[in-house]
This record gives structure tokens, sequence and C-alpha cells, in this order.
């Protein structure tokens, strides 16, 4: 019982660890070949917007908010993907319960 009690104080500090490390890393992602750009953290707040003048035309801010929302949401997947892998190599793969 010590050992195990022992061994998730380890797994704890590794969290933690893992989520501090999250918080300080930037996920870029980008659509429309570039012409949109975004940059968030580890909490998920957005740290950057990039357009391209050329990606805005009145005539069709439809085709520049599908822009902007594919970048966000590739962002938000890179950075839930970094979580994930984090979580997936303290764990070691278990599936622990209100963890995954």
């Amino acid at each position: 019982m010590s050992k195990m009690l022992k061994d998730l104080q380890k797994m704890q500090s590794k969290m933690m660890k893992a989520q501090n490390d999250l918080k300080t890393q930037s996920f870029e992602a980008e659509a429309g070949g570039g012409m949109v750009k975004v940059a968030m953290n580890g909490h998920g707040v957005l740290t950057l917007i990039k357009i391209n003048p050329d990606a805005v035309d009145k005539d069709d801010v439809e085709a520049l908010e599908d822009l902007v929302m594919a970048a966000i949401n590739a962002a938000v997947k890179k950075k839930d993907d970094a979580a994930q892998s984090s979580l997936h190599d303290i764990t070691g793969g278990m599936k622990i319960p209100g963890l995954m």
C-alpha cells in the first residue's frame, strides 16, 4: 500500500510538471495556405492572429470567417493532442477515470 501511494505521488508530481510545461508552450496553426495564422498557449488562450490582407474581401466575409475558424480549430487540436500525449506518457497508457 505504501508503494502504491508513493507511485501515485510520483504520478501526481509528473502530471503537475506536465501541466506547467504545457502552459508555456505555443501551438501555432494556419489556414488558407498561410492566409490566416493563429497561436495559442497551453491554456487555450489565443496569443496571435495574423491575417494576410489578400484574405480580406468585403464581398466574401464568410471565406475569411471560415479561414479563421479553421486555423483556431487546428491550433486547439494541436494543444489537445500535446496534452493527451503528455498524459499518456505519464500514465503509461492506463485509462484513469477523470483524466481521459
